[in-house]
């Protein structure tokens, strides 16, 4: 290789070893990243989108940088932080520059402007940072002037550096932007960054992939219409109305045609008030896409509460669009990803955009997201934009962050487009403003005008009414394991929720242990450490055996007994129906939902019995106990219909009451902006909001690759992993692994890597996968072996 370059124009990326590609020249990213970002991003944030492309890889110039890339090649060199030396990062110089050019452009305005881009282009492989002690201090340092400076006499077009495009940004729009966010909207400017950032990253990875992989990227033809999608739901619910009979059919068909209607209305934040039971799924998805369709939104984001039940919502939708193919529906809860602090090129590329018409995700995957830093979880929030965004078992938002999580839907309504649908039985109090006695409490910004889709909702529950709810006598004697076991055992088809993993596994033993003795006995075990192709393969054999066992009777014939021992994963988006329910004391919303899962279908001439139970082992501390406790001061009565509306209200309007605080880690003041044109600065404390912002209380997690091998076919999981070991993680392959992931304790990880039960995938850091010919490792019944599963609410 010549050791002079200098006629030879940069490289933005090199060609694979053995490649006969040319190299990725940089004039061409820049340009392609820039067009691209000005696409992707908001309309008034378009302008700085367009220059942070242009300028975001400014300091791969440098000779120095264009020596090593040279050198180095392949995949790899070109992502900074990868090495430490200072020759080879790039990232400072556009961050720089935009402040300088913006300066002399538009004066202090300009500076104030560029502070937004040096944020993103800065960090366009880092990840977002502080201001104060983070971005300043770097920015401020001898390297990055260093880095800029040789940038900038590099031999390159003037029109990289003062293009055109400036002459269409006008400060005044984002500095209102900026002003109308503070002191009243703290999070508001960090949303808009987070969107500038998105976009660019977003246009980089694209671009990027194109280079390296164009066959790829020529499979990308933009997002699917969502009119397919309707007509295949219309065309089912046409289908399940003509067969349908019977008061919940008709309910559901009111329900249904209530959703509809109302998606006709002007974008905004909606309520769907519904029993479990009573179709609110697929209703809410008819709404999802009627309003998408009559309102211009371009995507419908179905955001679930657990990992462990995503998967049940996803197969209806498949169900329902199978004709459409899979491509049309993403199922993203990142239980495949690795870790995003050692990410390489076929990794970040890899990452999801949601580039989907339909999304089902996970609470923690969408707010995690919106208040992150990582390159890898924002590429996607560009494209939250001009969305319908279905929060279903909306009761179960943190309450610990319930503040900043209703801030940023309000400014996902107000500035980018959004329609906010919050879907389940037993609705929150999201409109509350502050605790009159303690303002520290409480909610002191609420979602604003919420309009409730369903016209009489009391006289929607009097027609869905089908179980009896039996209170303990008291709730302070606890009923032994022994005693709950005969109880079930004495049950032919039951139902046990209870609060902890481990308590499904000792109840489920001691159930399993009485049915032993008896012909036509099954017993079947649910919980967060089965992946989640086995949840699903359970669920799928439960539910074949209740048909199994209608037919039977039907027939005179003997027919086997069901019990099930579940983890609360199943209270939500599982369509079960037992005729006796056994729930373990918790919050009033938790047996509401155990409740739905009782005489579902209305078919018993009587209602369906739901047994409240206090059990042997504690609740966690925390959350959980809290609800427990104001469950038992709302009941402390043992009112005849528990579970009546007046009471689930003043059950949520206790516990937001009682709650130490809405926004326990201070995000809202961690993003509250403070944008100064004397001091020139917008301080943010980007990188402190979004590690402080973790739903999950242990964020120290890993995930492990099961060899699970589902009775049914389906993929075959060892050839999944051994491509993966082979050739790295792509978009679909990781899709499909999501599936066979479980989460653990990182701890636990490190215990079954030393024991050598699993390994450390290579071409995926931080992603662990189940060693071959390990089976003891993963109970066919139970799932992963080991102590506990972080995310499970009800955790031990």
């Amino acid at each position: 290789m010549p050791s002079d370059f200098d006629a030879d124009p940069p490289w933005a990326h090199a060609p694979a070893p053995g490649s006969n590609r040319p190299p990725h020249r940089l004039d061409d990213h820049l340009r392609a990243v820039g067009e691209r970002a000005a696409q992707l991003a908001p309309p008034a944030m378009r302008e700085l989108a367009r220059l942070a492309g242009l300028w975001h890889d400014l300091g791969k110039r440098r000779p120095g940088f264009q020596r090593y890339i040279r050198a180095a090649g392949g995949v790899d060199a070109h992502i900074e932080g990868r090495v430490p030396d200072r020759d080879k990062t790039h990232s400072a110089a556009g961050a720089l520059w935009a402040a300088e050019h913006l300066s002399e452009r538009f004066g202090r305005e300009g500076t104030l402007v560029s502070r937004l881009l040096q944020y993103a282009i800065a960090g366009h492989h880092a990840g977002l940072a502080d201001w104060g002690g983070d971005l300043a201090a770097r920015l401020a340092g001898a390297d990055a002037r260093r880095e800029c400076d040789e940038a900038l006499a590099a031999p390159g077009p003037d029109a990289l550096l003062r293009p055109c495009a400036a002459d269409g940004l006008d400060p005044r729009v984002v500095l209102k932007l900026l002003n109308d966010s503070q002191p009243s909207q703290p999070g508001r400017a960090a949303l808009w960054l987070r969107m500038l950032f998105s976009a660019l990253v977003d246009a980089d990875f694209l671009d990027t992939e194109a280079y390296f992989d164009p066959q790829k990227a020529g499979q990308r033809a933009g997002v699917a219409s969502l009119e397919p999608l309707k007509r295949a739901l219309d065309e089912h619910l046409e289908r399940l109305g003509a067969a349908a009979a019977g008061r919940v059919n008709a309910a559901r068909a009111a329900v249904l045609r209530q959703c509809r209607d109302k998606a006709m209305r002007p974008p905004g934040v909606f309520r769907l008030t519904v029993p479990t039971g009573g179709g609110k799924t697929l209703a809410s998805l008819a709404f999802a896409l009627d309003h998408a369709l009559t309102q211009g939104k371009r995507r419908v984001i179905y955001a679930i509460p657990y990992t462990s039940i995503i998967e049940q919502t996803a197969d209806v939708f498949r169900r329902v669009l199978t004709a459409l193919g899979d491509d049309l529906v993403v199922e993203h809860h990142g239980n495949a990803d690795g870790d995003e602090a050692r990410e390489n090129h076929r990794s970040r590329l890899a990452c999801e955009n949601w580039d989907a018409p339909l999304i089902v995700t996970t609470n923690v995957q969408l707010f995690e997201s919106l208040f992150a830093r990582t390159t890898s979880r924002c590429r996607k929030l560009h494209n939250l934009q001009h969305s319908v965004i279905v929060l279903d078992e909306a009761q179960l938002l943190p309450l610990a962050f319930l503040q900043p999580i209703v801030d940023v839907l309000h400014y996902l309504v107000q500035d980018f487009g959004v329609t906010v649908l919050l879907c389940t039985a037993t609705q929150p109090v999201l409109d509350t403003q502050p605790n009159a006695a303690d303002p520290a409490r409480g909610l002191q910004r609420g979602l604003g005008s919420v309009t409730e889709i369903i016209d009489d909702v009391p006289a929607l529950y009097a027609a869905l009414q089908r179980v009896r709810v039996h209170l303990p006598p008291n709730f302070h004697d606890a009923k032994p394991w022994s005693e709950v076991a005969d109880e079930l055992a004495g049950h032919e088809v039951v139902l046990a929720i209870v609060n902890r993993r481990a308590d499904a596994a000792e109840l489920h033993r001691l159930v399993r242990a009485r049915a032993e003795a008896a012909a036509h006995e099954s017993c079947w075990h649910l919980s967060a450490l089965m992946c989640a192709q086995h949840r699903s393969d359970t669920i799928a054999a439960i539910k074949a055996a209740l048909e199994e066992r209608r037919r039977a009777l039907a027939q005179g014939q003997p027919a086997a007994a069901v019990r099930v021992v579940s983890t609360q994963l199943v209270e939500a988006g599982v369509d079960l129906d037992f005729p006796v329910v056994y729930r373990a004391l918790a919050g009033a919303d938790a047996i509401a939902q155990a409740a739905g899962r009782c005489n579902r279908e209305g078919r018993l001439p009587q209602p369906g019995q739901v047994h409240v139970f206090v059990p042997p082992t504690a609740s966690p501390p925390g959350l959980l106990r809290l609800a427990r406790d104001t469950c038992k001061a709302v009941w402390h009565d043992l009112p005849a219909d528990p579970l009546a509306i007046e009471h689930v209200r003043r059950y949520f309007e206790r516990m937001l009451h009682d709650a130490p605080s809405t926004d326990a880690r201070r995000i809202c003041e961690l993003l509250h902006c403070r944008a100064d044109l004397h001091e020139l600065s917008v301080p943010l404390a980007l990188r402190s909001a979004a590690e402080a912002f973790r739903l999950i209380d242990d964020e120290d997690t890993a995930t492990v690759l099961v060899r699970y091998r589902s009775p049914h076919g389906g993929p075959d999981i060892d050839a999944l992993i051994g491509l993966l070991q082979r050739e790295g993680p792509t978009r679909w392959l990781m899709r499909r692994l999501q599936r066979f992931g479980v989460s653990i304790y990182r701890r636990d990880a490190e215990t079954l890597l030393g024991r050598g039960d699993i390994e450390e995938i290579g071409t995926c850091p931080g992603l662990y996968v189940q060693r071959e010919h390990w089976h003891d490792l993963y109970d066919p019944v139970l799932g992963l072996r080991v102590a506990a599963a972080p995310g499970d609410p009800l955790l031990a």
